[in-house]
């Protein structure tokens, strides 16, 4: 009798859960994903840099469960601001993508203080370049073929880890300020420019005459994590450095202090 009991008293309080579900949450819930929120979107693509104009924009309806929390939900807000990602035809639009000031044509550049070099590379076959796939500040490797008389290949330790700055096309846009029309055919980049040292610029312009350079995919994310691709190569090029230093021989004729001692 008191399992009976259990039982029943168990099957009461399902009902009743069942009730409540069925009568207050779901309504609640239902009540929520239909809630509509006018927002705006593009109607075409666009790219880093471009001006945003009210022919680009539409407002639409859409159900505001789970939408981000700074959605811009008016033109005015949007007008005449600056893009700074590429962007496809629908996208949300964040504060985050855009910018009150113009983005300059080249402005990768304006960054340098002196201590790190621009170089481009020519991609001589549509492999060696990732198929046309790599993008402004992937880290990718390079590596060397049909190097030298020995037509060697190669994997340069100081250039494992490389940041690109810009990826070019034959017309000497770069990748992202280029609008391909509906139905034309997509022009394939020809260079690849990149962010390196003194060191690696030397390296670099060897490779290009007397080899095959080919650009290996490393990452694609995060600027910390980019960063820390970057640092690993640093200390690599650093501690060649100070090898170099130690093995280097001193000039001929030239005594240290301490032997000029000994010979007096």
């Amino acid at each position: 009798m008191k399992i009976l009991k259990n039982r029943t008293i168990l099957g009461i309080a399902c009902i009743v859960l069942s009730l409540f579900i069925c009568f207050g949450l779901t309504p609640m819930f239902n009540e929520a994903v239909s809630s509509k929120v006018s927002v705006v979107r593009l109607t075409k693509d666009v790219a880093v840099g471009d001006e945003i104009t009210s022919s680009m924009l539409r407002t639409v309806e859409v159900g505001g469960y789970n939408l981000p929390n700074d959605i811009i939900k008016n033109r005015e807000n949007i007008v005449g601001k600056y893009v700074t990602v590429d962007m496809k035809k629908s996208d949300y639009i964040l504060p985050s993508k855009l910018s009150d000031v113009p983005i300059a044509e080249y402005g990768y550049l304006d960054d340098f203080t002196g201590d790190k070099r621009a170089i481009s590379v020519t991609l001589r076959t549509f492999a060696s370049g990732l198929s046309g796939k790599l993008q402004m500040g992937d880290i990718v490797s390079v590596y060397v073929a049909d190097y030298g008389n020995e037509k060697e290949t190669l994997s340069p330790i100081e250039l494992k880890y490389i940041k690109v700055l810009a990826v070019t096309l034959g017309t000497g846009y770069d990748t992202n300020q280029n609008e391909t029309e509906e139905g034309e055919e997509k022009e394939l980049p020809t260079t690849i420019t990149l962010c390196v040292s003194e060191r690696q610029a030397i390296m670099l312009a060897d490779l290009e005459i007397n080899g095959k350079i080919h650009l290996a995919f490393v990452y694609r994310g995060s600027d910390d994590n980019t960063k820390a691709f970057l640092m690993k190569q640093d200390e690599v090029l650093e501690d060649l450095a100070a090898k170099e230093s130690i093995d280097k021989p001193s000039p001929e004729g030239e005594v240290d202090n301490e032997e000029e001692d000994a010979i007096e």
